[in-house]
Protein backbone atom coordinates (compact mmCIF):
# COMPACT_ATOMS: atom_id res chain seq x y z
CA UNK A 1 0.00 0.00 0.00
CA UNK A 2 1.47 3.78 -1.04
CA UNK A 3 1.70 6.46 1.34
CA UNK A 4 0.93 8.29 -1.68
CA UNK A 5 -1.94 8.91 -3.48
CA UNK A 6 -3.57 10.91 -6.15
CA UNK A 7 -7.45 12.60 -5.23
CA UNK A 8 -8.81 10.95 -8.81
CA UNK A 9 -6.63 7.43 -8.62
CA UNK A 10 -8.92 7.57 -4.28
CA UNK A 11 -12.20 8.83 -5.43
CA UNK A 12 -12.06 6.04 -8.40
CA UNK A 13 -10.97 2.93 -6.39
CA UNK A 14 -13.68 3.63 -3.29
CA UNK A 15 -16.42 3.93 -6.42
CA UNK A 16 -17.03 7.45 -5.46
CA UNK A 17 -17.01 7.63 -9.61
CA UNK A 18 -17.37 5.49 -12.02
CA UNK A 19 -14.59 6.36 -14.12
CA UNK A 20 -11.00 7.73 -13.07
CA UNK A 21 -11.62 10.15 -16.19
CA UNK A 22 -15.36 11.15 -14.56
CA UNK A 23 -13.30 12.00 -10.86
CA UNK A 24 -10.25 13.89 -13.21
CA UNK A 25 -13.06 15.91 -14.52
CA UNK A 26 -15.09 16.38 -11.28
CA UNK A 27 -11.35 17.69 -10.15
CA UNK A 28 -10.87 19.76 -12.83
CA UNK A 29 -14.49 21.36 -12.48
CA UNK A 30 -13.80 22.14 -8.93
CA UNK A 31 -16.40 20.06 -7.66
CA UNK A 32 -13.95 18.17 -5.29
CA UNK A 33 -12.15 19.71 -2.21
CA UNK A 34 -9.65 18.07 0.24
CA UNK A 35 -9.81 20.01 3.47
CA UNK A 36 -12.29 22.88 2.58
CA UNK A 37 -9.36 23.53 -0.95
CA UNK A 38 -10.26 22.87 -4.05
CA UNK A 39 -7.83 19.81 -5.54
CA UNK A 40 -6.75 19.19 -9.36
CA UNK A 41 -7.26 15.97 -10.30
CA UNK A 42 -2.98 15.31 -9.52
CA UNK A 43 -3.38 16.60 -5.80
CA UNK A 44 -1.46 13.80 -3.29
CA UNK A 45 -4.11 12.83 -0.15
CA UNK A 46 -3.51 11.38 3.03
CA UNK A 47 -5.13 9.47 6.06
CA UNK A 48 -7.66 10.97 7.50
CA UNK A 49 -7.99 14.79 5.17
CA UNK A 50 -11.73 15.28 4.56
CA UNK A 51 -12.72 15.14 1.00
CA UNK A 52 -16.16 16.96 -0.57
CA UNK A 53 -17.71 15.99 -3.55
CA UNK A 54 -19.77 18.65 -5.23
CA UNK A 55 -23.00 16.74 -6.99
CA UNK A 56 -25.36 19.62 -8.08
CA UNK A 57 -27.15 20.61 -5.48
CA UNK A 58 -25.86 18.04 -2.82
CA UNK A 59 -22.12 17.84 -1.16
CA UNK A 60 -20.96 14.00 -0.13
CA UNK A 61 -18.36 14.24 2.44
CA UNK A 62 -15.71 11.62 3.37
CA UNK A 63 -13.24 11.06 5.66
CA UNK A 64 -9.81 9.35 4.16
CA UNK A 65 -9.31 5.78 6.58
CA UNK A 66 -6.92 4.10 3.88
CA UNK A 67 -5.21 4.69 0.64
CA UNK A 68 -5.66 2.58 -2.45
CA UNK A 69 -4.97 2.85 -6.39
CA UNK A 70 -7.09 -0.22 -6.88
CA UNK A 71 -10.84 -0.57 -7.27
CA UNK A 72 -12.74 -2.62 -4.89
CA UNK A 73 -15.86 -4.24 -4.82
CA UNK A 74 -18.24 -2.16 -3.27
CA UNK A 75 -18.88 -4.24 0.09
CA UNK A 76 -15.32 -2.69 0.60
CA UNK A 77 -15.23 0.69 -0.02
CA UNK A 78 -16.45 1.57 3.32
CA UNK A 79 -13.54 0.47 4.57
CA UNK A 80 -11.30 3.26 3.18
CA UNK A 81 -13.47 5.73 3.21
CA UNK A 82 -15.79 6.92 6.29
CA UNK A 83 -19.18 8.95 4.87
CA UNK A 84 -19.01 12.25 7.30
CA UNK A 85 -22.44 13.72 4.88
CA UNK A 86 -24.52 15.69 7.43
CA UNK A 87 -28.23 13.91 7.51
CA UNK A 88 -29.63 17.18 6.01
CA UNK A 89 -27.72 16.52 2.76
CA UNK A 90 -28.53 12.77 3.20
CA UNK A 91 -32.03 13.32 3.42
CA UNK A 92 -32.14 16.24 0.42
CA UNK A 93 -30.89 13.42 -1.81
CA UNK A 94 -33.83 11.30 -0.66
CA UNK A 95 -36.20 13.85 -1.30
CA UNK A 96 -34.89 14.33 -4.67
CA UNK A 97 -35.05 10.66 -5.74
CA UNK A 98 -38.43 10.52 -4.09
CA UNK A 99 -39.72 13.60 -6.17
CA UNK A 100 -37.81 12.22 -9.50
CA UNK A 101 -39.72 8.39 -8.83
CA UNK A 102 -43.42 10.76 -8.26
CA UNK A 103 -42.94 13.17 -11.15
CA UNK A 104 -43.34 10.00 -14.09
CA UNK A 105 -46.56 8.63 -14.25
CA UNK A 106 -46.45 4.92 -13.54
CA UNK A 107 -46.63 2.59 -16.68
CA UNK A 108 -45.49 5.26 -18.88
CA UNK A 109 -41.82 3.19 -19.11
CA UNK A 110 -38.17 4.58 -19.14
CA UNK A 111 -37.37 7.91 -19.81
CA UNK A 112 -36.15 8.97 -23.82
CA UNK A 113 -32.64 9.14 -24.51
CA UNK A 114 -33.15 12.66 -25.31
CA UNK A 115 -35.30 12.75 -21.90
CA UNK A 116 -32.74 11.45 -20.11
CA UNK A 117 -29.90 13.57 -21.60
CA UNK A 118 -31.76 16.98 -20.14
CA UNK A 119 -32.32 14.90 -16.82
CA UNK A 120 -28.72 14.47 -16.83
CA UNK A 121 -27.50 17.87 -18.01
CA UNK A 122 -30.16 19.11 -15.59
CA UNK A 123 -28.64 17.25 -12.20
CA UNK A 124 -25.05 16.84 -13.47
CA UNK A 125 -24.66 13.67 -12.33
CA UNK A 126 -20.97 12.85 -12.07
CA UNK A 127 -20.63 9.97 -9.47
CA UNK A 128 -21.51 6.20 -9.37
Amino acid sequence: MSDKIRIDKWLWAVRIFKTRSLAADACEKEKILINGVGAKASRIIKLNDVVSVKNGVFTLTFKVLQLTEKRMAGKNAHEHCEDLTPAEEVEKMKMHALALRMSRNPGTGRPTKNERRALDEFLDWDYL
